[in-house]
Parts: C-alpha cells; structure tokens; sequence
C-alpha cells in the first residue's frame, strides 16, 4: 500500500470512500455530494495538502486538510478522516500521518488540528499515539427554541458580515467550521439585536437549515439572552449548534435553559509540527 496527495483523485471516488468509512458513525452524515463540496470549500480544503492510503489504485483511508491562518500559525485541519472497514487496524491513519508532516512541516504547516466524538476512544488513541493532545471540549445542540416568558422589547436588525468588527467577537472560542473565516465563504445570514438603538447582541444562521454558526451577548443585561433567542427562534424555530466550547458556561447555561438538546460532544486536538 502506498500514501499519496489527493491532488489527481476524481472527487466522487473519494466521497465514495468517504461515506463507506462512515457507514454506521455516531452521528448520520450527509450524503449529498455537493455538500461536501460546499463544506469543504468554505473550510479552505486542500487536496494536494490531503492524503490518501492506496492498495493499488483504490483508495482505503484519507486525511482531508483545510489550510488557513489563525492567530500566526499555519494550520492543517483535519476535517475528515476514514479508513474502510475492511483496512481498520493496520494502523493506516498514523502512516498516513506519518508521512503527511514531513510534507506539512515543508509548506510552512506549524500545527495540525482536528475534532473527534468523545465516545470515539478508538480514534482518540490513535491520535494520541500520533501526538495529538486535547485542548478543548465542545458541545453540539440541537432543537425547538422553547422560551417560558418571550420578550419583544429588542428590534432585530439583518446586517453585512461587514457590520461587525470581528476581532473583537472572541474568534478563538469558535470551532475551524464556525470561525468567521470560513462563514464569510458561506450562505449565511448576519443579524444584531437592537436595545434602545444599541446592539446587544448578535447571531450568524444559515436561511436553509436553521443552523447557527456564531451566537452571542454584546451586552449583557438580566434578559439580554432571551430576548437573543427570541430573535433567533423568529427566523428558525427549529435549530442546530455545533461545537460549543465548554468553558463558555454562561453560553451553555443559556442553551439548557431554552430545553436543546445535547446531542453529541467532541474534542478538539492539537499537534505541534
């Protein structure tokens, strides 16, 4: 077997492998080509920076990076590893690695990240045998926007990605899908939270799926986070939130209150190059 860039790969022989390497997962993932497609074109994939493990010519295991900046390191981010059932315990994933960093370190590459289920013990050894430590804890939610007493005193304002200054809306507590970097490639819809003319808050959905990328209070007052929800609740009743850090306890407060569902948790891991 052999490890090679994903550079020359017809795009539907990986999603082909894609989708077999998570057949039956924790969570039910799409399965609409262009989504991935989508997803990772906003997330900055790279296939030449990606690698596949080869038998031949056919494809049995995968890294998909996405490559960008954030705070003054060029970062790999694993946005998709699989190995085919079949080739699962022949240590494919830490070859691949093995020699994806060398190539990394060459481009300029100073950390690789990724995000793994909690529940997913197996997956977590291997990257830890690699070298990956956890550095963070998130939470995924997903459910009815359910409010006991709902304000209206707010006027809810749908403005550019431009409105706001976002070095100042604390990017690093949001996950590589959720950072504003890869939401300004997407279709996503931008609001604030009016107060007295003032903005109190703010949140980022897409129109389509109710998904809310960013949410948070500018201004904290004793109902500031209902009257945020209600907001959100009056585009999408029904919503979906991924990877919430587990140190913004107010935040998860906020999220137990109006009853969503804790759906799954992940880490987020890191390796130094």
């Amino acid at each position: 077997m052999e490890v090679k860039n994903l550079s020359a790969i017809d795009f539907s022989i990986l999603m082909n492998c894609f989708l077999k390497a998570f057949e039956n997962y924790y969570v039910k993932m799409p399965t609409d080509h262009e989504y991935y497609k989508k997803r990772w074109q906003m997330a900055n994939v790279r296939l030449e920076l990606s690698y596949g493990m080869f038998d031949k010519d056919h494809l049995v295991g995968f890294i998909i990076n996405a490559i960008d900046e954030r705070n003054g390191n060029l970062i790999a981010f694993n946005t998709g590893t699989g190995v085919l059932p079949e080739y699962r315990g022949q240590r494919i994933i830490s070859t691949i690695y093995k020699h994806a960093i060398s190539e990394l370190k060459t481009d300029g590459i100073t950390k690789c990240r990724l995000e793994v289920i909690t529940e997913n013990t197996i997956a977590i050894k291997v990257y830890e045998f690699i070298g990956f430590k956890i550095i963070k804890s998130y939470k995924c939610y997903n459910g009815a926007v359910i409010l006991k007493n709902e304000l209206t005193d707010f006027e809810l304002k749908k403005v550019n990605a431009t409105y706001f200054d976002w070095a100042t809306l604390s990017q690093d507590k949001y996950s590589w899908d959720n950072h504003i970097k890869t939401l300004k490639k997407g279709n996503y819809h931008y609001y604030t939270i009016l107060v007295h003319n003032k903005p109190e808050s703010y949140f980022v959905i897409h129109p389509e799926n109710g998904y809310v990328a960013q949410f948070n209070i500018l201004n904290t007052t004793t109902d500031s986070w209902n009257r945020l929800f209600a907001a959100i609740r009056s585009i999408s009743e029904t919503i979906k939130i991924n990877n919430v850090d587990e140190q913004l306890t107010s935040k998860i407060t906020a999220l137990n209150h109006i009853k969503l569902k804790n759906t799954v948790n992940q880490f987020e891991m890191e390796l130094n190059l």
